[in-house]
């Protein structure tokens, strides 16, 4: 596998992008986006679980059901949620909108919103916004793109590779991704675009990415907010004339889910670390565990944990912190058997503190990349999950949110 220099979403072939500024916010930046492909994609979607959703997603979500997908308009400054069926009636005339300046079809369109919570969508704005950046198109605007969606994100998120297929033809995968705040994700995470040229069938890429999100999107966490809005959406325009793949069965699938793999956790840990405020990436390794769910419920309770992770941002080695978050976790655990591990530093071994000096470890909690360890010695599952330290600066930001 190659990690292309620079890479974005359209650093695969056939795709083209752009944005623009609506003034949603009445600021300068650009805060609408839109990706199109030169032609139809089979189209997978994972989706959030939050009861109280914006319709996007229910237009969404209705759209890639039943249709290919030629193009994804996003916006961001506001999140078309909770304003009754006008938010309905605004996410629908965005596809409508689109569909027509692109000559296609309203089902065509996936469409994305991120921003403040109930507020009305302008979508006169938005009408003006999408006649401009159909206009606007470019082989290279895939980080035009990235950008616009940002919100409190201080970092834009791109990521593209190359593999080769068993028949020796190079297929890239590339993605963007939003996030900094309201980020605990039960599917997804806020905002996730993926282009590929993979030959790959709908129900197969649906099920493989189902699958990463829950090792990868879904083991992320800065502050135990899950948003209205998320969605991680994959397009796979099949450019790459390879043999379909049909099933699970090949080592083509392998390599292709190698790849989807490493853009996926690219994405989510880049979210982690720059999570509203923090200045540091949390690693959490759980080990040995009864099953899959339990090492996450550990890994997710330690990363959760606001002691835990003030003690990360003080460079606090107070690992009385992560032993009780991984009691209280929910999942089966024995206090006589957990190690932990900071670093390559062991401070808890069968549940007994054996941490002599903190000098050592103390300078380790100076990186801005923490990597926790635990052993449960109960079974062979593992999970891996990330999230960040909080600090005096997420509670600023979130003060002043609407600001």
């Amino acid at each position: 596998m190659r990690i292309i220099e620079n890479g974005t979403i359209t650093s695969v072939a056939g795709f083209k992008a752009g944005a623009v500024n609506c003034r949603i916010k009445d600021t300068d930046k650009n805060d609408l986006g839109l990706i199109v492909g030169d032609q139809k994609s089979v189209c997978a979607g994972v989706f959030t679980q939050n009861m109280v959703r914006s319709k996007t997603i229910d237009i969404s979500r209705k759209n890639i059901e039943n249709n290919d997908i030629k193009a994804i308009i996003v916006n961001s400054g506001n999140a078309n949620a909770c304003v009754g069926q006008k938010g309905y009636d605004d996410a629908l005339t965005m596809t409508k909108l689109v569909a027509k300046e692109l000559n296609i079809k309203k089902e065509e369109v996936v469409v994305a919103s991120t921003g403040v919570i109930g507020q009305e969508l302008p979508i006169e704005k938005i009408e003006n916004g999408i006649k401009e950046v159909v206009k606007n198109l470019k082989e290279d605007g895939g980080e035009e793109v990235v950008k616009a969606i940002m919100t409190t994100d201080l970092i834009a998120k791109n990521i593209a590779v190359e593999i080769k297929l068993e028949d020796g033809k190079k297929v890239k995968i590339a993605g963007i991704a939003k996030g900094s705040g309201m980020i605990h994700p039960n599917m997804a995470t806020m905002l996730g675009f993926i282009t590929t040229d993979m030959n790959i069938k709908k129900e197969v890429l649906q099920d493989l990415l189902r699958e990463t999100t829950n090792k990868t999107f879904n083991m992320i966490s800065v502050d135990r907010d899950t948003s209205t809005n998320d969605m991680v959406i994959v397009l796979a325009n099949g450019m790459v004339e390879s043999e379909k793949v049909e099933n699970s069965n090949s080592l083509d699938y392998e390599m292709f889910k190698r790849g989807l793999y490493y853009v996926m956790e690219y994405l989510a840990k880049s979210i982690a670390r720059d999570g509203e405020g923090a200045t540091k990436l949390i690693e959490v390794e759980v080990e040995n565990a009864t099953t899959f769910e339990d090492a996450k419920k550990v890994g997710k309770s330690v990363i959760n944990s606001p002691l835990v992770k003030t003690a990360i941002y003080g460079e606090d080695a107070n690992w009385g912190r992560i032993i009780a978050a991984v009691g209280y976790s929910g999942a089966l655990v024995s206090e006589p058997e957990i190690d932990i591990f900071v670093g390559d530093i062991q401070v808890c071994k069968n549940g007994i503190g054996i941490l002599e000096s903190e000098a050592e470890i103390n300078e380790m909690l100076k990186l801005d990349e923490i990597k926790i360890k635990i052993d449960l010695k109960l079974g062979v599952e593992k999970a891996k999950v990330w999230g960040c330290d909080l600090t005096y600066d997420y509670i600023k930001i979130n003060a002043d949110y609407r600001s």
